[in-house]
């Protein structure tokens, strides 16, 4: 989940998957590469680009002290002046080799007005990115990106996970690509003026504004993002938009039946019109709510299956910065779960006592940990590759420009 969705509403929904065994690959999939090593680090990560297509930038463990804090004191922990970024979190991310990173900010649930809130968060992620110019840059295009990866610095493309600041001006798309904005997710669970979300049990759909704001992004060379989207709204969009879309950060409903994965039919209509689909590292990949790295490695391996291997990525929906006493967060994110729940935007499979994220798979080593494990399961390097980076690359290269 992306580090910016509100004290309140921080992390995202939590699915389910089926053991890494039940995700099979054509047979000619899995035959070795001349590259493969049996055992030992997959040798071409130092120089490939990582795309993470939804993540952040956040220390847990400051989270974790500021919540202890105000337990203690009754009092929540007033934010810093300037809005500093945790001095692990950023060599963290560095450390991650994280080439970009899908940013989410702006409004995704509350009371506060969608429109204003979402230009002061542009002007927040802004003066930031001015701050760590040294470990930090903000991406226009997809040239940017080889750049970030050249200067050794993280990318960061601006992202909405609700176009709810849309209000009834489909026209705000263009007002946003000029602020930087360059992805742009239609719904977030819930339903709002562009169609419903991914819990709303109507399924209806892309609503006719909806098709305005799918053509004003298209024109504004925006990418439509469909994560969080209801399977109708979903397939509709992707049938509406003259360009490709992507999904940033899900997984296979195939897998695990949880309404924010998605069903193969979307998943292949994704691919057909030449869209990339991002595989998260959530507990949403098992329907136990109890995933492993195994599981993640089973939902891509689906996804090629279904999409081809030039149409799957990554979008861990999380940090860089891995959780150094599990057992001590899980009550915050209990807490921020029955939070969520009384707000009416938690998603089925969030529940007590399960954490947003793949517990053995976190902190800085999780992009290597999975080019390793898909290398020892016999995908080779260019495929790799491609996961990791090259396939969304490609897909910003055809939305943005290069």
């Amino acid at each position: 989940m992306a580090d910016n969705l509100r004290e309140g509403f921080a992390r995202r929904d939590f699915l389910r998957l089926v053991s890494a065994s039940a995700a099979t690959l054509p047979f000619a999939a899995y035959m070795p590469s001349p590259l493969l090593a049996s055992e030992g680090s997959w040798p071409g990560f130092k120089d490939s680009i990582v795309l993470n297509n939804l993540g952040g930038l956040s220390d847990p463990n400051m989270r974790l002290r500021n919540y202890n804090k105000k337990k203690e004191t009754g009092n929540p922990v007033a934010g810093r002046k300037g809005m500093a970024i945790s001095a692990r979190a950023l060599e963290d991310a560095i450390d991650s080799g994280m080439t970009a990173v899908n940013m989410t900010l702006g409004y995704v649930a509350g009371d506060m007005d969608p429109f204003i809130y979402s230009v002061q968060e542009i002007a927040n992620w802004n003066r930031r990115i001015r701050r760590y110019d040294d470990k930090l840059m903000k991406i226009w295009s997809a040239a940017d990106i080889r750049r970030a990866k050249d200067e050794g610095k993280v990318g960061i493309i601006m992202g909405f996970q609700n176009a709810a600041m849309m209000g009834d001006d489909a026209s705000r798309a263009e007002t946003f690509a000029g602020l930087g904005v360059k992805i742009i997710q239609l719904t977030y669970n819930v339903r709002n003026q562009i169609g419903d979300g991914s819990m709303e049990v109507e399924n209806q759909g892309l609503s006719e504004f909806g098709r305005e704001v799918v053509a004003s992004l298209n024109e504004a060379r925006v990418a439509v993002d469909l994560s969080h989207s209801g399977e109708q709204t979903c397939l509709d969009a992707i049938r509406a938009s003259k360009t490709p879309i992507c999904i940033s950060h899900t997984g296979c409903r195939a897998l695990a039946n949880l309404p924010r994965n998605k069903s193969d039919e979307e998943l292949r209509l994704v691919a057909e019109k030449g869209g990339v689909v991002g595989i998260y590292f959530m507990p949403f990949l098992k329907e136990d709510s109890f995933p492993t790295a195994d599981d993640v490695v089973a939902h891509i391996e689906h996804a090629i299956n279904v999409c081809g291997e030039d149409h799957v990525g990554i979008g861990t929906d999380g940090g860089t910065t891995g959780v150094d006493d599990l057992e001590a967060y899980r009550a915050v994110i209990d807490d921020e779960i029955r939070r969520r729940q009384a707000a009416g935007i938690s998603a089925k499979g969030e529940k007590p006592g399960v954490v947003p994220f793949i517990p053995d798979i976190q902190g800085p080593g999780q992009f290597q940990q999975l080019a390793d494990m898909l290398y020892a399961r016999g995908h080779n390097s260019a495929r790799i590759e491609k996961i990791l980076g090259l396939n969304f690359l490609r897909y910003y290269e055809g939305i943005w420009g290069e």
